[in-house]
């Protein structure tokens, strides 16, 4: 919950380091309550050292760093420098990517993505506790082993603790995981209302309630989709890239099931074979109204931060928005603080 108890608040902060100390001062002035790098086409963990320097309220995040590109000794290093630096402020938000990227683009090795990922969270638990409270580092897992710690090696202590980790899903197994060790989900941006209250939440909720856990032990962090604008023409202009990037998610076979929720399965078919020629423009004019819908919020400016709230209401807890360029600073922070703002009981 954000500050006043209503929802946090979150934009995505550019990855070019030049930018990056005016993006986060405009975000944090803007009343943003986090900002969140991603691991694309650049490092996800250097802007947000800029980022702290530049800032003194704003939480960062990495949405998300690829887990399994690095091991949890070179993590908690990180995550802890971030942390102290920062002063408490680090989210440190791990992926698993998918297995060609980890075996091809990264070299390294792919197997049991959901154990190596709960085994990922708890040895940077085992190896921050041995750092913070001098215990011996004995972590021996199946995928990782971390068993020696020498005094040489132990960063010096900070008053902050150690980073929320939250782990990024989509699949059920994975999501339920999340729910046991994590701290945090993140959510994909290919999700709809409905998915996210019959299948991700519950999902969520089996692992919490094994792990003896609460609702509130783990936060929802969500990518949301938001076409708006001042008149019905921004809409239209703003709608265009919005079912392009849609089309793109549903053209993926690993996002057919949110598509066959809705009875769209076969759409998913046709849309992979237009990705496979290339036909980028073709698959975006197939996401119709009724599908934009249902995985954006689609308002004009004077009533979007209600639709916004409606599809996340009792489900999600920080929401990453980007309002259009054409929306000016006055606007945008009164935006973002009405949606922060808890809302009254009728």
């Amino acid at each position: 919950m954000g500050a006043d108890g209503g929802l946090k608040v979150d934009a995505a902060v550019v990855s070019r380091l030049s930018h990056v100390p005016a993006a986060a001062e405009t975000l944090e002035r803007r009343g943003y309550d986090g900002c969140w790098t991603a691991e694309i086409n650049h490092d996800p963990f250097l802007p947000l050292a800029l980022a702290a320097e530049h800032t003194s309220r704003i939480q960062l995040g990495t949405s998300i760093a690829v887990a399994f590109a690095r091991n949890p000794m070179t993590v908690a290093q990180i995550g802890w420098d971030l942390q102290e630096y920062s002063e408490g402020r680090l989210l440190l938000g791990l992926g698993s990517q998918i297995k060609p990227h980890i075996e091809k683009r990264f070299s390294m090795s792919w197997s049991k993505p959901v154990a190596r990922m709960r085994e990922f969270v708890l040895a940077l638990h085992a190896i921050w506790e041995c750092w913070r409270d001098g215990t011996r580092l004995a972590f021996d897992g199946e995928f990782y082993t971390h068993t020696l710690m020498t005094p040489m090696f132990v960063p010096q202590p900070h008053p902050h603790g150690h980073p929320k980790v939250f782990v990024a899903a989509v699949g059920d197994r994975m999501t339920e995981m999340c729910g046991e060790v994590a701290d945090g989900l993140i959510a994909h941006a290919f999700s709809t209302q409905r998915y996210f209250r019959d299948v991700t939440i519950p999902t969520l909720t089996r692992g919490i309630e094994r792990a003896g856990r609460q609702r509130r032990d783990v936060e929802v962090a969500s990518p949301l989709f938001v076409v708006t604008g001042r008149d019905e023409a921004e809409l239209t202009q703003n709608a265009v890239a919005t079912r392009k990037q849609i089309a793109f998610y549903a053209s993926t076979p690993a996002y057919r099931g949110v598509l066959e929720l809705h009875g769209w399965g076969d759409l998913q078919t046709e849309l992979h074979r237009l990705s496979r020629e290339g036909q980028w423009d073709a698959m975006g004019s197939l996401i119709d109204d009724t599908m934009l819908a249902e995985f954006a919020v689609v308002a004009p400016l004077d009533s979007v931060v209600r639709a916004i709230r409606g599809r996340c209401d009792g489900l999600i807890d920080r929401v990453l928005v980007g309002f259009p360029p054409s929306v000016d600073e006055a606007t945008v922070m009164d935006l973002v603080s009405e949606l922060q703002r808890e809302e009254s009981s009728p």
